[in-house]
């Protein structure tokens, strides 16, 4: 298997990458949303509030948060242009530089997507079920690093949080998207946003670069509550997948194909994938709660 992070030097680091302050839409000051986090045990944030002229063009400048054990990545959500159905498109930017520029008149998507990518940022397709992007949209942003397959907020706004589908397109047709999670926390009251969703990245430092390139190499998985310990191809095309005690642990690739193993709190399964009929897959654990935790794709 390709490039998983399991057996890379260094540790796993938690982290949320879609947050935002009253820079922008959000109820919280950024140095609050940086102790929330802090408190609530991540290792690290991205602030990424609106890119928007109604914002004044935020990057929330969040170095002052940082601690010895507690660093921020700099970033924004971008706006700019239309989407196949007429939307303002939304594009998650993180590892901007604060001199980023502000979008010009008749700025695609595509266009400040790509300006972000060869400013060096880490750039996903944000929430994609909560205002139906489409393939195409997906696709025009050229080689974007990831897609958002699981965004918290879209869980009280309209029950759309889930967008492995737009993911599984995409593979399922040969191209290559990482996955991530997040929360796209607003902290507003109406609704529970934050610390539902996040990415485990595998590093060597806490240290925002180092972050940044590990995310950008796949070096990460995605969770909403369950921990992915090793995920090893064995002999004879089998997988072993250690986790956190789980209901069910899946193996899954195109189309229905599959492999399951399920118990009450199983920590591993090896499964068989001799006759796996697919060129990749991902692995799924799902705990007793009904929450779940994804590798990234992994290419055979």
């Amino acid at each position: 298997m390709q490039n998983l992070p399991f057996d890379k030097p260094g540790k796993f680091y938690r982290g949320n990458l879609h947050t935002h302050s009253t820079l922008s839409d959000g109820h919280l000051a950024p140095d609050k949303v940086c102790e929330f986090y802090r408190n609530c045990g991540y290792d690290f944030i991205a602030l990424t509030d609106h890119f928007l002229k109604a914002y004044n063009f935020p990057i929330s400048d969040t170095r002052p948060y940082r601690t010895d054990d507690f660093t921020t990545i700099i970033g924004a959500e971008l706006h700019s242009g239309q989407t196949e159905l007429g939307r303002l498109w939304h594009i998650l930017s993180v590892g901007l530089p604060f001199n980023f520029a502000q979008p010009t008149e008749g700025e695609t998507g595509p266009q400040i997507a790509a300006r972000a990518m060869a400013a060096g940022a880490y750039v996903a397709v944000a929430h994609p079920y909560w205002y139906n992007l489409t393939e195409t949209d997906a696709l025009s942003l050229g080689p974007a690093h990831a897609i958002e397959i699981y965004n918290g907020t879209s869980e009280d706004h309209n029950d759309r949080a889930d967008s492995w589908y737009m993911l599984e397109m995409l593979l399922e047709r040969g191209h290559r998207y990482f996955a991530c999670a997040t929360d796209d926390a607003h902290f507003n009251p109406d609704r529970y946003d934050a610390a539902i969703g996040w990415v485990y990245v595998k590093s060597e430092a806490l240290e925002p670069d180092a972050l940044l390139e590990a995310l950008k190499d796949g070096h990460s998985y995605s969770s909403t509550g369950p921990q992915i310990f090793d995920v090893q191809l064995e002999p004879g095309n089998k997988v072993t997948v250690k986790c956190s005690p789980a209901s069910r642990i899946f193996v899954t690739g195109t189309a229905y194909t599959s492999r399951t193993a399920w118990g009450n709190g199983i920590r591993e399964a090896t499964l068989d994938i001799s006759n796996f009929d697919s060129p990749y897959c991902r692995v799924t654990v799902r705990d007793a709660n009904g929450k779940r935790a994804w590798s990234n794709p992994i290419w055979f």
